[in-house]
């Protein structure tokens, strides 16, 4: 089963989504399961997971009332208030919906700190109580905060959004490696295969300035916990849904067809536990 591991939706206003700026003039519209199902199965993927575009419970209900219309949305990356003292409350009015799977902060938003900070670490805390997996949405400068945030929870399934968003237009490779690697010898750490278009020179990239880059990935994660997203509909400021997922697509034909089915859908069918849900 080939799974797109990252995604959203969004019904557009510039005050909810004031993060897509000027540049991103592609995506100031909705997107919604209609847009994407035919992009998914040109592409050869039976299913999706859905993540968090705006740090709201509301969105939350809402994109989980998505999933549950459309069967193709495999699970749903919501979020809560991690720090919140009725975090509890909100985790259990969640229980019952089964294809909550995981939750995200938008870390990168937030001050190199962010990620240790007590209460933050408390709500961290609880997830592994209601079978939840978090997605570590930072940039290559947060890495070694990271490093030390994992190291606290070994049971805590997690996964990290985008690679760490290398520093692909710049060429430089060697400090995100390192933080990379660091952050990778913990084996309870996934990573996704996207969102790495729009890190590049988004109007004149070429595939072979992400070569060096999905190189460290492999190296560091191996196959076995590497899942492939195309971070749609986010990546249309960069490039077509096809035309992203071909970068990765095209870098796995070096890979045997065990390797490759792991990547393009087994992790994230592992990682998620959607057979067990």
């Amino acid at each position: 089963m080939q799974i797109d591991a990252h995604q959203h939706f969004w019904v557009y206003d510039s005050l909810g989504y004031d993060w897509i700026d000027s540049s991103m003039g592609a995506i100031r519209r909705n997107f919604l399961p209609a847009d994407l199902k035919p992009l998914l199965e040109k592409n050869g993927f039976e299913g999706s997971v859905l993540v968090q575009a705006r740090q709201t419970l509301d969105e939350t209900r809402w994109l989980l009332e998505l999933a549950e219309a459309h069967p193709f949305l495999l699970g749903v990356v919501g979020w809560v208030d991690l720090r919140s003292s009725r975090l509890r409350m909100s985790l259990e009015s969640f229980a019952k919906k089964r294809k909550l799977v995981g939750v995200r902060h938008v870390v990168q938003s937030e001050p190199d700190n962010f990620l240790l900070q007590p209460d933050f670490l408390r709500g961290i805390s609880m997830l592994e109580e209601f079978d939840l997996a978090y997605d570590i949405l930072i940039h290559t400068r947060h890495l070694p905060v990271a490093v030390k945030f994992v190291e606290r929870f070994p049971r805590q399934r997690f996964v990290l959004d985008h690679l760490a968003k290398p520093p692909i237009k710049s060429g430089v490779v060697d400090v995100w490696a390192a933080g990379l690697r660091e952050l990778a010898a913990f084996p309870n750490v996934f990573a996704k295969v996207s969102g790495l278009v729009t890190e590049a020179d988004c109007r004149a990239w070429r595939p072979e300035e992400f070569r060096p880059y999905l190189d460290v990935a492999f190296e560091c994660f191996g196959p076995s916990r590497l899942m492939i997203g195309s971070d749609w509909p986010v990546c249309m400021v960069a490039a077509s849904y096809e035309r992203t997922i071909d970068l990765v697509k095209d870098y796995l034909n070096a890979y045997s067809l065990e390797e490759r089915a792991a990547v393009l859908g087994g992790n994230a069918a592992k990682f998620w536990r959607f057979k067990s849900r």
